[in-house]
């Protein structure tokens, strides 16, 4: 975290990272060592190591998403510094479910070794698999279901169902000889799910039994009291909409969101709406849901956006991304007036999400965008139109007591849940001593039984920019929030009045654009090209050169890194 919480005044005895910590020593033999290197102090690209016997197990591999103070970046890693040097080493990269949060990283982590086997069940790897297509990846898949026991390298892993907010969703219990670790990865205990799949109590409670060592927990909504409403209970309110919308309904939603999208879907149906999908990763991630039997299509229901221009508004439903406030998803552009589909009057919106921290201003911009142009905007804030993939603070409590593990670890959330998390096990009766709240990057070692803190990795933002992959740092950021998302280049070139050519190597000064010494030097050639070509066409105005050198720059540098930065050019006669 770049702004770590403070930790005085928080309960003695508890253990919890310290400023500073040192480089962890060796692990202890016959230890297990556990380093998060995203998904603590967060909600995202949640990222666990597993460390025993020499071997390495990976435990989800995901994205953050970035906030309005990062301007450029697309999506945020989890820092693989401290692997780098131990690819060989890693012996799985399992995955519990298909949200982005956790499968987003992978296609960078297999770009650094791309044999690694990728665990999971059938419909994350199938999210996966399309993913990594558009990376150019074949991966080597292990497909596992609930009840699956696997062996990789020293870690026995066996495979525990779980309700979330997306089918398919698994918990792994690891077996080591340094004990057991029970991971969660997100779950809830939705009694009554969409498709009647259940968490696995029983597994848990006979896991209990055996002996968990270590329980890493999903804290997300450790401060939310009682028990996380069903999906079952969205479908009225959802009904509504459908049932009462004057107009076209547009529904934005995750695009991996399959329980949400098939409550829309039926009551669609049930109103005579026919319904299109919009936005790629959405046409994607239906198409696999539906081709895997997840997503249940009536037939003719879904047409193409063409056959909705057919149909009388009251008619039409559209399903699109951009429930988050993401300025290129469908609702974001729909709200500029950016996007095919226009808003108008008597439309009406439902934003069929959560408001995931710090897009909360992103999110309102676009509900008064929407709402400028006519629509009625329905939402978590004036309609129950969305309920949490997590477990509330009752079922994490319940966990505790059936489960009784020696020692806790609450994961998945920022500072005031992994807290609060671990205020539950300690009321259930887990030692005070034996709660480890860590951060990303902090290690944590099982040795005889008791998990503590002994040092820390590096651990920090790596950011996606276009085509660039951590040349971004936070002082590139800062400058972009000075002098805009796209950065400024300002070309100097010393061009010979006589020839019409470079007089020396040009200058290059930029700003807020990811650049080293060697940066500019492939579009040296574009430019001598570009003078040269001017030359023989006559062109020796200093106003046309630059514009063409501008040009030239602009060009290149779209096609190099996938970046418009500002282009300023200056020439100077020799």
């Amino acid at each position: 975290m770049d702004h770590p919480v403070p930790l005085s005044g928080y309960r003695q005895g508890m253990s919890h990272p310290h400023p500073e910590l040192k480089a962890a020593p060796p692990l202890p033999e016959g230890g297990l060592r556990v380093i998060a290197l995203g998904g603590l102090g967060e909600i995202g690209r949640n990222m666990t190591v597993f460390e025993h016997a020499g071997k390495l197990l990976i435990v989800d591999c995901g994205v953050l998403f970035p906030e309005e103070t990062q301007p450029g970046v697309d999506v945020i890693l989890p820092d693989f510094t401290s692997i780098r040097d131990r690819l060989d080493d890693i012996v799985a990269v399992v995955l519990t479910h298909g949200h982005e949060d956790h499968i987003g990283g992978v296609p960078y982590l297999l770009r650094e070794r791309s044999d690694l086997p990728v665990v999971g069940s059938k419909l994350t790897l199938a999210f996966l698999e399309a993913k990594l297509k558009e990376h150019g990846i074949r991966p080597r898949t292990v497909r596992v279901r609930e009840g699956d026991r696997r062996g990789f390298g020293p870690f026995d892993c066996e495979f525990v169902a779980v309700n979330h907010s997306i089918p398919d969703s698994l918990a792994v219990a690891i077996r080591t000889r340094a004990g057991m670790v029970l991971h969660t990865g997100d779950f809830k205990m939705d009694q009554f799910p969409l498709d009647d799949r259940i968490t696995d109590l029983r597994a848990f409670a006979r896991l209990g039994e055996e002996g968990v060592d270590l329980f890493l927990t999903d804290s997300t909504n450790a401060e939310v009291p009682g028990f996380t409403t069903s999906e079952r209970e969205l479908n009225p309110a959802i009904e509504q909409v459908m049932r009462t919308a004057p107009r076209r309904v547009i529904v934005s939603s995750f695009a991996s969101h399959v329980h949400r999208i098939q409550q829309v879907l039926d009551a669609a149906h049930q109103h005579g709406r026919k319904v299109a999908f919009v936005g790629r990763s959405m046409v994607r991630n239906m198409g696999i849901a539906r081709d895997l039997g997840y997503l249940k299509v009536p037939s003719g229901l879904v047409v193409s956006t063409k056959e909705l221009e057919k149909l009388p508004d009251h008619k039409i439903t559209l399903v699109c991304t951009g429930s988050q406030g993401e300025p290129m998803a469908a609702l974001s552009r729909m709200a500029n007036r950016d996007h095919v589909i226009r808003i108008g009057k008597g439309d009406t919106v439902l934003l069929a999400s959560s408001l995931i921290p710090g897009n909360e201003n992103a999110i309102y911009r676009v509900i008064n965008g929407l709402t400028r142009w006519g629509a009625h905007v329905v939402h978590k804030g004036n309609s129950k139109v969305h309920v949490s993939g997590h477990a509330s603070a009752g079922e994490l409590v319940y966990c505790y007591n059936i489960v009784k593990p020696l020692n806790v670890m609450p994961v998945h959330g920022e500072w005031r849940h992994l807290r609060a998390n671990a205020d539950l096990a300690i009321r259930t009766g887990v030692d005070r001593d034996r709660v480890v709240i860590a951060e990303d990057g902090v290690v944590v070692d099982l040795v005889d039984g008791r998990a503590s803190i002994t040092g820390k990795v590096a651990a920090g933002n790596v950011y996606v920019d276009g085509m660039e992959v951590g040349g971004a740092t936070e002082a590139s950021l800062k400058d972009r929030l000075t002098l805009a998302a796209e950065g400024v280049v300002t070309v100097v070139a010393i061009v010979d009045a006589d020839t019409g050519a470079l007089a020396e190597a040009p200058d290059f000064l930029a700003r807020g654009f990811v650049h080293d010494d060697a940066t500019f030097e492939p579009v040296i050639p574009v430019i001598e090209k570009t003078l040269a070509t001017a030359a023989e066409e006559g062109v020796g105005d200093a106003r046309q050169l630059e514009q063409l050198l501008a040009r030239a720059v602009a060009n290149w540098a779209f096609r190099t890194y996938r970046r418009k930065p500002l282009i300023i050019p200056v020439i100077i006669d020799a």
